[in-house]
């Protein structure tokens, strides 16, 4: 069994601003008890854009909070940030990406989840910590997190711990983002990927997309925004 015993911080929060004219709930979050999750989303969560964030594949985003430590060492974090400066509702320390595979099903407190992708990197992170290749550091890092779909609706309170319930796939996540994100098209590993149980149906359509055209579509809007800098 995984376990974590202690959940670190649990976080909701419906503030919506404005940084550099694109709006974001990045820094909307603020730490809460407990979080009151229903099978669409949590109560009191809002995203500034619903096409790419939440949805019922991306409920909860979980973010371990010691990869704070390692983007301040990089020098992408230079001022004092910590949870939930990524936008997180579910931070733990001693859970990383390698320990937590696509299609797992874990309970945390009365609520069941289960891993559908890795967080998916775009520029409003460079605007939120005023570095321009922050989010193309965490692609190619994979210190990304992940998201939950809710299999199970109902709360998690902060004293909760992390149980594994079931393992349906081989595939961790940091697997899942080095395999996704890679500039080489790769058809047996966008094959293995899309067959995992429990992945996000975007990413699945965006593996079948490739596969059907021999190509990889270009990131530099994601990862750079509309202006490019």
């Amino acid at each position: 069994m995984l376990l974590v015993n202690k959940l670190s911080g649990l976080y909701t929060g419906s503030n919506i601003q404005e940084i550099e004219g694109v709006s974001t709930g990045i820094n909307g979050k603020q730490a809460a008890e407990q979080l009151i999750v229903h099978l669409d989303h949590v109560e009191g969560d809002v995203q500034a854009d619903p096409k790419h964030h939440g949805g019922l594949d991306r409920v909860l985003h979980h973010f371990p909070r010691e990869h704070y430590g390692q983007y301040r060492r990089w020098d992408l974090i230079t001022r004092f940030e910590d949870a939930p400066s990524m936008g997180e509702n579910i931070s733990t320390v001693g859970l990383n990406e390698t320990q937590v595979n696509i299609g797992d099903v874990l309970q945390i407190g009365q609520v069941t989840v289960q891993v559908t992708q890795p967080r998916s990197p775009c520029f409003k992170l460079n605007l939120q910590f005023g570095h321009r290749d922050f989010a193309l550091a965490m692609q190619q890092s994979q210190l990304c997190g992940w998201f939950y779909r809710i299999l199970t609706p109902g709360v998690i309170q902060l004293q909760d711990k992390i149980e594994l319930l079931e393992r349906r796939t081989d595939i961790c996540v940091a697997e899942a983002m080095a395999l996704y994100f890679s500039p080489t098209f790769n058809a047996s590993g966008y094959d293995r990927l899309a067959s995992c149980e429990g992945l996000a149906q975007s990413w699945v359509n965006s593996l079948q997309r490739r596969l059907a055209s021999q190509t990889v579509e270009d990131w530099q809007m994601r990862l750079y925004g509309p202006s490019g800098k």
